[in-house]
């Protein structure tokens, strides 16, 4: 939908939200460039570290697939045959230093090893919707904030802005309202917000939503013994918990039936809907980020395709842009 050649005039990301007396964009700037920007605005640059979910801690892990998938995909790793996997776990914000108790929603993202040498990923967070529908009010969203913050924009304008998304952003900040602070990363419930297409051997196609499951059951914490804890508690939580006994997630494969919203992010799925359990992944040990990791959700193998949400498909250059600018030193 974006691609690095088109300009964000085109889209309407930067005229419809930028105003007049910004004279800091350029006059031509990809949609990605511009989205990273507003990231890097949030609470400034640094170096080295990605513009969202900036702090991470990795996770060498192995996924048995239970072969209940294997007939509605030919995705290698979700047949029959076990595969090695990196988990990334992290906080959501821009801000490596944020203590943990401060980012409320918490990622979780794998990357499948596959036979061939290739890989596939799969991106959950602890919310089971996002803030905005497409690129463009996600870019007016983060600009509006970004404005307010430095005074650059009345309350009163913000306000009225924030009020015309309400409608598609009100389930996810429910969603965070209702957020506790996790006992554990290994105990939170991850949801993968974006719809996918499974794709079997005669090429049918079928909407899936994928979400982790942990075996130790969801557990919380009560602020008050949250902010007892260090500020990396819960990588150190982790890095202990893996020694005294491997935590383990189940992956759960939701159906979605004729009449369910492929194309928005914003909203659920009846809790009704089908599913099977496609297999579990088990954490083994901690380890460095790999050099150049990059959790692109839009990065996947055969048998699993894109749906027509445009978030989604948005995702794949704001990544490599983001890659670009830290692997750089910026």
């Amino acid at each position: 939908m974006f691609s690095e050649s088109e300009n964000h005039q085109a889209h309407g990301l930067s005229g419809g939200t930028t105003d007049s007396s910004d004279t800091h964009t350029p006059l031509y700037m990809t949609a990605a460039e511009e989205a990273v920007d507003e990231l890097e605005r949030v609470s400034g640059v640094h170096p080295g570290y990605r513009r969202a979910h900036a702090r991470g801690f990795c996770c060498r892990a192995s996924f048995l697939p239970s072969g209940k998938a294997a007939p509605f995909t030919t995705a290698p790793h979700l047949q029959d045959r076990e595969v090695k996997a990196i988990v990334r776990f992290s906080g959501s914000s821009t801000d490596p230093a944020l203590a943990d108790l401060l980012s409320p929603a918490k990622g979780m993202a794998v990357q499948f090893l596959l036979p061939d040498g290739g890989h596939s990923n799969m991106v959950g967070v602890t919310v089971p919707v996002f803030f905005a529908r497409t690129p463009e009010s996600f870019m007016e969203m983060l600009t509006t904030l970004n404005r307010t913050k430095t005074g650059q924009m009345p309350k009163s304008e913000a306000l009225r802005r924030f009020a015309r998304h309400f409608s598609e952003s009100r389930q996810s900040l429910l969603a965070l309202k209702r957020l506790k602070p996790p006992a554990s990363y290994a105990t939170n419930l991850y949801y993968c917000i974006h719809v996918y297409m499974l794709v079997d051997a005669d090429g049918r196609r079928r909407p899936v939503k994928f979400e982790w499951i942990p075996d130790s059951g969801v557990q919380t914490l009560s602020i008050h013994d949250a902010a007892a804890m260090p500020d990396d508690y819960l990588e150190r939580e982790l890095e202990l918990r893996m020694l005294a006994q491997p935590p383990s997630f189940k992956l759960s494969i939701v159906f979605g039936e004729e009449g369910d919203p492929t194309h928005d992010p914003t909203k659920r799925w009846p809790s009704d809907r089908k599913r099977i359990d496609a297999g579990r992944l088990v954490l083994l040990e901690p380890i460095a980020e790999p050099q150049g990791l990059v959790m692109d959700p839009t990065a996947i193998t055969e048998g699993i395709a894109l749906s027509d949400d445009p978030i989604l498909n948005f995702r794949r250059d704001t990544y490599a842009e983001s890659l670009k600018r830290r692997s750089g030193g910026h």
